[in-house]
């Protein structure tokens, strides 16, 4: 009997977002189905009406979902897959499981705004994460997996906490999906796992076509723009995705504080999702890296606490804020400005041309962020016009993907052995680049599928 995969493109194809990746493999007359994450599609909205559209496939002919990390554009539609009839395993790393079901909560508030005025329904119910959860297995990197004779191992992928390269082993041949892979060396994460002797590599492309900053001038440009604003009187406010880069900015802020390399002013969190994220960071510190963690077990665990550090849990507090004087640094959700509570400073702050604005993540084409990166003198947020005076700083450095140079070496490192390379997770221009740059300087068989689009691979 033939033994054969497919892997068909649901999402993640010709955008950064939306990651939904069906596997089916048959060995020896033996088959499966599994789906790798389930995520939202992301544009100006938190979740755009394509995401209400039904399944491509029936979720009740999947075995199991394997997700690779708890960002929400991998786990954001792990609850509708449910409510529409997934009855399978959800395997993830701990981390991932702990994150997730705070996301995908903390979602339903910003979905049900953005749904008002529609005849949509809701994408799914608090119910349904709470049977996803009941449905989620976790497994630590390097425990083996197995459904028969399809054989799965998660890598370290070193993009956020517990995140995930999944390695499926058939007939002997293997197969890797990297979800999103870190832009190491990371602060607090240890360095994305050296993969060498891959057969088939379906990889991320969010940076394919760019290089960020070095990690020594990322630090000196943090503190240079800190400085700055600071001296001026103005407020410092950074849109940072609650998972990781929150968490990332706060272990150099303190760092940087405590070497007295900027000035001790008022750290704001105003996001309780990053409050209930940075939680579960304490909880499963042994993730970090070793050095890291030893230093959090001999403090008893003090991390991400010092006296400048203010979280924000409350509307209350979180509007006492703008009354608190002008001189303060605030790391408010969302990342991309396309929702949460860093449209209020935004509003109160982009008028300043004291402030700044600082972009520390990748800003998806049609978010506010975007709109401001790419140079907007006046923008609409909440219904106002608002005029853009406040500097506007791009820090690439603290991004949580790896650069085109660094997702070149990655390949590099199982050129030897890959026969295919799939490039997705990338904005078209991103993702074709990077197949070229693969083809010209690896060597290797690189192409960027399309949105639907089947692949069958004979063993």
């Amino acid at each position: 009997m033939a033994n054969k995969f497919s892997i068909t493109f649901y999402g993640g194809t010709g955008s950064v977002t939306g990651a939904n990746f069906l596997l089916e493999t048959e060995e020896g007359g033996e088959k499966h189905r599994v789906l790798i994450d389930c995520g939202l599609e992301q544009s100006g909205r938190i979740c755009p009406p394509e995401n209400f559209a039904p399944f491509a496939y029936d979720p009740r002919s999947i075995e199991a979902l394997f997700v690779t990390h708890g960002h929400l554009d991998h786990v954001g539609r792990i609850g509708k897959l449910v409510k529409d009839g997934f009855t399978g395993k959800i395997y993830s790393t701990p981390p991932t499981k702990g994150i997730a079901e705070l996301i995908m909560l903390d979602s339903l508030g910003v979905m049900e705004k953005e749904r008002r005025g529609t005849d949509l329904p809701p994408l799914y119910e608090p119910a349904d994460v709470e049977q996803a959860m009941k449905q989620w297995q976790t497994f630590g990197y390097h425990d083996v997996l197995r459904l028969g004779n399809l054989q799965a191992v998660f890598r370290d992928a070193g993009h956020i906490l517990g995140s995930a390269m999944i390695e499926f082993t058939l007939a002997g041949k293997k197969i890797l999906f990297t979800g999103d892979i870190g832009n190491s060396p990371m602060p607090l994460l240890p360095d994305t796992e050296k993969i060498t002797d891959i057969d088939y590599l379906l990889m991320e492309s969010v940076y394919g076509d760019r290089n960020h900053e070095k990690r020594s001038e990322r630090s000196e440009i943090m503190k240079g723009i800190i400085k700055d604003t600071m001296q001026a009187g103005g407020t410092l406010m950074i849109p940072a995705f609650s998972v990781e880069r929150t968490q990332e900015l706060l272990f150099e802020i303190e760092n940087m504080m405590e070497h007295s390399e900027i000035p001790l002013v008022p750290v704001f969190v105003d996001s309780p999702l990053a409050i209930q994220v940075t939680e579960v960071y304490k909880k499963y510190n042994d993730y970090f890296k070793k050095d890291v963690a030893a230093t959090v077990r001999e403090s008893d665990g003090a991390i991400f606490k010092f006296p400048q550090l203010q979280f924000t849990k409350t509307t209350e507090e979180s509007k006492a804020i703008t009354h608190s004087g002008a001189r303060k640094i605030v790391i408010a959700g969302s990342g991309m400005s396309n929702g949460g509570r860093i449209l209020h400073h935004e509003k109160a702050n982009l008028p300043d041309p004291h402030s700044t604005l600082l972009l520390a993540g990748y800003q998806v084409a049609g978010t506010l962020g975007r709109i401001i990166q790419d140079g907007a003198k006046h923008v609409r947020i909440m219904g106002e016009n608002v005029a853009v005076r406040a500097k506007v700083a791009v820090v690439t450095g603290y991004s949580g993907h790896k650069d085109s140079d660094h997702l070149v070496e990655f390949v590099e490192d199982t050129a030897g052995t890959v026969k295919k390379v799939f490039v997705a997770m990338g904005e078209p221009k991103s993702s074709l680049f990077l197949v070229q740059r693969l083809r010209d300087y690896v060597g290797v068989d690189a192409v960027a599928p399309v949105a639907g689009e089947k692949i069958e691979i004979n063993l």
